[in-house]
């Protein structure tokens, strides 16, 4: 076809209310939601979105809280789902050594005991993934740009943000969801405050001889936590759970050269012996593991959301769901402004967004930061102590009812479309 011939795109300029930088989970989940809720949305992402045909499992899934899911299905994406997740019904604390028996003093949680349902579901990544995809491409109010390179101006009137695709995108408000290195977050010169573990997470995935029953376990241990979070069934592995594991960097960089039947073994002596044999699955990835928190989540048209805004020890397993905190916060009050005919970037909105997010981030920053120091040693005081508080614990049944709540996502600051108000409309 000759150049003069080619068809012309139906637009090369548009006007949306928010332009979201980054389509991984949180920027997406925003995207979908203010979509879903008739706001005008762009989301643009640097990457191509992965293909929609079913991928290999890769050991990769997320611990998708109560709240969290509320908000993904008022985003309508729950529902888009290829498989059902796995619940988690119960979980265990131990305090524990690699190699030892556990302590005796555990706390235990079970679901029955909140009458809220499951405490969460692990979702594997590539499902979330894909239902994301599949929902962004079925919004009208919501345009889809990737891969596309974005260079975004703001101003007091609007931000501008040309892509490198030629399109050109007007918006109220930009959204950078890019992640701890956020280009948006450097743009606007906000500084952050970091501390290193001198840790790596390990993240796979394990077949086992036993079912989970759902069971969630959470070891003590003194190099970092060991986690282990129950996947749904399938017919490849109907026994899978997911691993966190958080390890001095020498040893975890030592732990992840060696043969699967090594690493298995090395596994299965901090995870215990409660659901048999187990056996690596997927692929093993590792992260250095640092605690970073922006000084503000503000600026000129602009906020930041997820990891480009924080980012936590996994100790407590709440990093997305930290995020998806943002999202909620931040659609409620864009989605609220667009009914009342407002600015979805005004100062005045970005000041309600930072007044609701920061000291949440806050809090939970200082509680996973002093659960790793308790936690991470092998002082003898210190390690009767920890576990004669498990065992307090375990006998105060509003204290536990206090934690479980919290490890759902309900707070004081918890807004409607985390309770399950929300809707998806079609």
């Amino acid at each position: 076809m000759h150049p003069a011939s080619q068809p012309v795109p139906p637009f090369s300029h548009h006007d949306v209310a928010v332009c979201v930088i980054g389509a991984g989970p949180v920027g997406a989940a925003l995207a979908t939601t203010l979509a879903a809720a008739g706001v005008r949305t762009a989301v643009v992402d640097s990457a191509p979105l992965p293909p929609m045909e079913l991928p290999e499992f890769d050991g990769r899934a997320y611990a998708i809280a109560l709240t969290s899911r509320n908000l993904l299905e008022a985003a309508g994406v729950w529902a888009k789902l290829p498989w059902a997740p796995g619940p988690i019904t119960r979980i265990r604390c131990i305090d524990g050594e690699v190699g030892e028996a556990p302590s005796r003093m555990a706390l235990h949680f079970d679901a029955a005991e909140t009458g809220e349902g499951p405490f969460g579901w692990m979702v594997e990544a590539r499902a979330l993934r894909m239902a994301l995809n599949a929902r962004m491409g079925e919004l009208a109010h919501l345009s889809v740009h990737a891969p596309a390179r974005a260079e975004v101006t703001r101003r007091a009137d609007g931000a501008e943000i040309r892509l490198s695709t030629g399109a050109v995108i007007r918006a109220g408000l930009v959204v950078g969801a890019e992640g701890r290195r956020s280009p948006l977050r450097q743009q606007a010169g906000i500084g952050t405050a970091t501390l290193d573990y001198h840790q790596m997470g390990l993240v796979g995935a394990v077949a086992h001889e036993h079912p989970h029953d759902g069971l969630a376990l959470e070891m003590f241990l003194p190099h970092g936590p060991f986690a282990q979070l129950p996947l749904a069934p399938t017919p490849e592995h109907p026994n899978a759970s997911a691993i966190v594991w958080s390890e001095k960097r020498a040893i975890a960089e030592r732990m992840l050269k060696l043969p699967d039947a090594e690493y298995g073994r090395e596994i299965q002596r901090r995870m215990g012996d409660h659901l048999g044999r187990v056996t690596p699955i997927g692929r093993r990835w590792s992260y250095p593991l640092t605690a970073m928190h922006a000084m503000r989540y503000t600026a000129e048209r602009l906020a930041l959301a997820g990891d480009a805004a924080h980012g936590i020890h996994p100790i407590a397993g709440q990093g997305l769901n930290l995020g998806f905190r943002d999202v909620a916060a931040l659609a409620e009050l864009v989605i609220a402004a667009a009914e009342r005919g407002e600015d979805p970037g005004s100062p005045g909105l970005l000041a309600r967004y930072q007044a609701a997010r920061r000291p949440d981030a806050l809090l939970m920053l200082g509680a996973t930061h002093a659960l790793e120091r308790l936690f991470g040693n092998r002082l003898p005081p210190l390690r009767l102590a920890r576990r004669l508080g498990l065992g307090m614990v375990e006998r105060m049944p509003r204290l536990k009812t206090f934690f479980a709540r919290r490890a759902m996502g309900f707070g004081p600051v918890t807004g409607s479309l985390m309770l399950g108000q929300g809707r998806a409309p079609g």
